[in-house]
């Protein structure tokens, strides 16, 4: 979905839908600031009519259309407007910000905020260079300040399912791991058509499957060898619209991730993802359109019916924050599957398997 389209949809819809029922309350009154609205800005402002004490008080965005378009929506009625993101950081006086900017832009933004001592829930990569990424993860270390990063697909119900089937032990060791993301091409803003500003697309859209890779088997990749290209659609400048990445796992196994933007706008949905685990007593697998599969030598294979709740990734993260609750998503796995999708993305342009260390 484009930026517009979103901001659009938000305005109107009221932010209300959400991932599960029930108040949290937090200690204080969370102030927040959304620096840009790319990507998955409504994994922020979806949960706000669960967080009585947290207050979205401002949105910077080049774009005044889109800030404006966003103020919109009743709950967000009172919000202050910016256009460049260093005035709402030195005017407001901000606990948390959600950083949804372009990609190329978005380490800086990190570390604006880091350095200001500010809590941050930043888009997916942190950085589309590895030396900017160190730069941020020395930043977090030294303030001394909480991140977290938008990995919602970890929080859904289907996956979420997978993981309780691996972690049951009911499919044994996970060997093999298969995963696809195919979406529709649909409007891309400009800053995708440039490798400086888009940073990749095994970075932008991988790292979503990698992290689930990881998560769901409970294996970690070793080395890594990937192809990437552009075929056809001139208009995407230097996006590339397939790749195919092949990970070592930590156990001999392997893992394959597919994608690519060639869905038809005529299928169904915006995407299809999936995701296989192959284990030494059986498989588990997600699609779209034909749920969770667990099949084992004991049992023929059957489809899920009850899955696990979803979960919101913003709650979990200000509860981390200020509840002192355990989180769900690790800084140390953060960073680490940040450094694989660049590291994955450098063994395509190099045509080389690289170690992932």
């Amino acid at each position: 979905m484009s930026r517009r389209a979103w901001v659009a949809g938000a305005a109107a819809s009221g932010l209300s839908a959400q991932s599960v029922p029930g108040t949290v309350r937090l200690p204080k009154k969370i102030r927040v600031g959304l620096l840009g609205v790319v990507g998955h800005p409504g994994e922020i402002l979806n949960p706000l009519g669960r967080l009585p004490d947290v207050e979205v008080v401002a949105v910077a965005d080049p774009e005044a259309k889109a800030a404006a378009q966003l103020a919109r929506n009743p709950r967000l009625s009172g919000i202050r407007q910016y256009t460049d993101y260093r005035q709402m950081l030195d005017r407001e006086k901000l606990d948390v910000v959600g950083i949804c900017n372009p990609n190329g832009e978005r380490a800086a933004a990190i570390l604006a905020c880091v350095e200001r001592k500010l809590h941050v829930v930043a888009e997916k990569p942190l950085a589309i260079e590895i030396k900017d990424l160190t730069r941020v993860k020395q930043a977090v270390a030294r303030q001394g300040v909480r991140l977290s990063m938008l990995l919602p697909m970890r929080f859904s119900p289907p996956y979420l399912a997978l993981k309780q089937v691996v972690d049951s032990g009911a499919i044994g060791e996970v060997a093999q791991i298969g995963a696809q993301k195919s979406y529709k091409l649909g409007e891309r803003p400009v800053w995708y058509l440039r490798r400086s500003t888009y940073g990749g697309t095994i970075p932008w859209i991988g790292i979503h499957m990698v992290d689930l890779m990881r998560w769901s088997s409970g294996r970690e990749f070793t080395e890594v060898a990937s192809f990437q290209t552009h075929i056809a659609f001139p208009e995407l400048g230097e996006m590339e619209n397939v790749t195919a990445s092949l990970f070592r796992l930590d156990n001999g196994g392997a893992a394959t991730l597919r994608m690519d933007y060639l869905r038809p706008e005529t299928a169904p949905t915006h995407g299809d993802d999936r995701l296989r685990l192959a284990g030494t007593q059986g498989v588990v697998e997600y699609q779209g359109a034909t749920g969770v599969t667990v099949m084992t030598g004991k049992e023929k294979p059957q489809v899920m019916q009850k899955l696990p709740a979803g979960q919101s990734l913003f709650v979990d993260f200000l509860e981390s924050v200020y509840n002192g609750k355990p989180t769900a998503l690790k800084l140390e796995d953060i960073f680490r599957v940040n450094e694989i999708v660049l590291l994955a993305r450098e063994a395509a342009d190099r045509h080389q398997i690289l170690k992932l260390t």
